[in-house]
């Protein structure tokens, strides 16, 4: 079954629009298509639980360190004042 659909106005940069466009017509879509598709994966998304990857490293950095600090500090290191 057909979902109801509605029609909707929006707003962008004249560059956008055209990357839109080229990369619908380029990908054998409509620029509606495109967006659905792109809405439809962030709906997907939106419940999902972090990735494996982002859970093996969330919390190796103590709280109480400075992350800009620190880095400031490595590159000064590497690559010298």
């Amino acid at each position: 079954m057909t979902a109801e659909t509605t029609k909707l106005t929006i707003r962008l940069p004249r560059q956008d629009v055209e990357f839109a466009k080229a990369y619908a017509k380029a990908h054998n879509l409509s620029v509606t298509e495109v967006i659905d598709r792109y809405l439809r994966r962030i709906r997907a998304i939106e419940g999902r639980a972090p990735s494996m990857a982002l859970e093996s490293i969330t919390g190796l950095v103590p709280r109480d360190v400075d992350a800009v600090a620190e880095h400031r500090r490595h590159l000064m290191g590497k690559h010298g004042a």
